[in-house]
């Protein structure tokens, strides 16, 4: 018969002991693991941002102040849409504000809020400036991009009231900044009304 080069192992036979003692050993291991794991907000998250997503909504416009100049008169918001514009995996809020008027259609402004540091809203940039003159007939944000619909006149000769020019634009945060691209615009009676068909 061969002998073993390996010496006689003392502890050759486990008993009830050695057994609860590793699944003691093992269970404490689980929990420490269960104890260490990042949050989930932040567990796909680099650079240090630190985001609470999923317990923050998006902010609102009510008492957020909107750069229009209305001359007294109060400002409207007409549309708002909601979504992460900017990959940071929190909401942001768009929304579609006007000077209030009683009658004609006043040019709008398109902003976009989102939460500063200590959780107010606030405007961060302006997509369409009043300056342009023409409104909103739809607003919508799909895919991380804002749509709108922006209606216009084709002369200075076209009553305030009704606007006769119709164009689809969309903006997308790219590179630290929104870019604006747009389809061709259309006559308004050409347009079928309805947003987004």
């Amino acid at each position: 018969m061969q002998t073993s080069a390996v010496p006689d192992l003392a502890h050759n036979h486990a008993r009830p002991v050695h057994w609860l003692a590793t699944a003691t050993a093992m269970a404490a291991v689980v929990a420490a693991a269960g104890l260490l794991q990042p949050d989930r907000a932040g567990a796909g998250q680099t650079g240090g941002r630190e985001t609470t997503a999923a317990t923050v909504p998006a902010p609102g416009a009510t008492g957020v102040p909107l750069p229009l100049e209305c001359g007294g008169a109060p400002t409207v918001v007409v549309e708002q849409a909601t979504g992460d514009l900017d990959g940071d995996g929190g909401p942001e809020a768009v929304v579609a504000a006007r000077c209030e008027a009683g009658s004609g259609t006043p040019p709008s402004g398109i902003y976009v809020l989102a939460r500063s540091r200590t959780g107010e809203a606030r405007v961060v940039a302006t997509l369409l400036e009043p300056a342009r003159r023409q409104s909103v007939g739809g607003l919508a944000v799909r895919d991380g991009a804002v749509t709108a619909v922006l209606l216009g006149y084709s002369s200075p000769d076209v009553p305030r009231c009704c606007p006769d020019r119709r164009q689809t634009v969309k903006w997308r945060w790219s590179g630290g900044k929104f870019t604006e691209s747009a389809e061709d615009a259309e006559d308004a009676e050409d347009a079928d009304g309805t947003f987004g068909g």
